[in-house]
């Protein structure tokens, strides 16, 4: 490949969002071809998700410790899958597959300290950033660690038809227990019983009494809980748990593009009451145990126990689109875009 003939782009946050995101927080820019140094590889983008948490960085003023806040003219970050097409570091060569949370670029030169390699034996390169990715692994230890699911109990998901949910709610089958997933469409609740086995869907969208429906679906009350949207979703979930209930927090998108955040019932009271606990996590706070998890998530894929799905979105143009689209609820599965395919070196 000549990289001297390859168009390069850059996706930038062009302003600050007030509530939903619209395509004008955005810009495209044409930049130069990148050359690395040393101890650096210059990359070419696969795979770049887009996950609901990112619209709190797009915020004015937001700050955070880990550093992923947005800054304006700024290219946005996100997991990608990349393919290293030059390097100058001994550990990385021409065709490995890699990820890391990289620019919303074409190509791009990166520090290896910032990378790490994908092993394509595990399972397909794309699910680095889905199944085995920050999804997987945000499902994986929010149901194992704060969930602690028993065989025999009923565990409720929200947003159940997502790049987490999904997962979530297979660990928690997997573990035997009685499995309830919450979504929004006909689609996703056939997608919920009919592929991922759960043992009923509730479609939130076209329920008027929410809590008497889950109430209906949990006869014997709700043992785990495991959160990705938070609202209304989350204060008719808590009305229905059981006595020693774990909670675990992964995600409030209700609430993402909300200015003022509707204040909800306050559950303090319950949980003394059912000796209940809640627990909000990030993925990071198990980073130590990232590969176990990686392999029993792959044995479980391998074994035909855990699937994925993945809403694929061609073309670097069509990135803003595939994030905002998250917010209306399109996807079923890790909304991703694809921006090219692997090359053979």
């Amino acid at each position: 490949m000549n990289n001297n003939k390859e168009q390069n782009q850059e996706i930038v946050l062009a302003k600050h969002p007030s509530g939903a995101v619209q395509a004008d927080n955005f810009k495209f820019n044409d930049i130069d071809m990148p050359t690395c140094k040393d101890n650096e590889v210059l990359i070419k983008s696969l795979y770049v998700s887009v996950d609901p948490g990112m619209r709190g960085f797009m915020d004015k003023g937001v700050d955070d410790a880990a550093g992923n806040k947005f800054k304006l003219n700024q290219p946005i970050t996100s997991r990608t899958v990349a393919q290293v097409i030059d390097s100058k570091h001994n550990n990385f060569k021409k065709g490995d597959i890699v990820h890391g949370r990289f620019a919303w670029q074409k190509y791009q030169t990166v520090s290896t300290d910032h990378i790490e390699k994908v092993d394509p034996t595990l399972a397909p390169i794309s699910t680095a950033v889905s199944m085995l990715g920050i999804p997987g692994l945000a499902a994986y230890f929010g149901m194992l660690n704060i969930g602690q699911p028993k065989k025999g109990e009923t565990v409720v998901v929200s947003g159940a038809a997502g790049a987490v949910g999904s997962i979530a709610a297979q660990i928690a089958r997997i573990k035997g227990c009685r499995v309830i997933g919450i979504a929004g469409s006909p689609e996703k609740i056939d997608y919920l019983e009919n592929n991922l086995g759960l043992d009923k869907g509730i479609n939130y969208k076209q329920t008027e009494d929410i809590t008497a429906a889950i109430k209906a679906a949990c006869p014997d009350g709700i043992d785990v809980f495991f959160d990705n949207v938070g609202g209304e979703l989350f204060d008719a979930v808590f009305a229905n748990i059981n006595k020693h209930a774990r909670v675990a927090i992964c995600g409030q998108i209700a609430d993402y593009n909300e200015e003022n955040p509707p204040q909800g019932p306050r559950p303090m009271h319950k949980l003394i009451k059912k000796s209940a606990r809640m627990e909000g996590f990030v993925a990071y706070d198990f980073s130590d145990d990232f590969e176990n998890a990686k392999k029993q998530m792959s044995e479980w894929y391998n074994e035909g126990k855990l699937t994925y799905k993945e809403n694929l979105i061609h073309g670097f143009d069509n990135i803003p689109a595939a994030f905002m689209g998250l917010f209306s609820g399109e996807n079923i599965g890790k909304q991703m875009v694809k921006i090219a395919d692997a090359e053979e070196f």
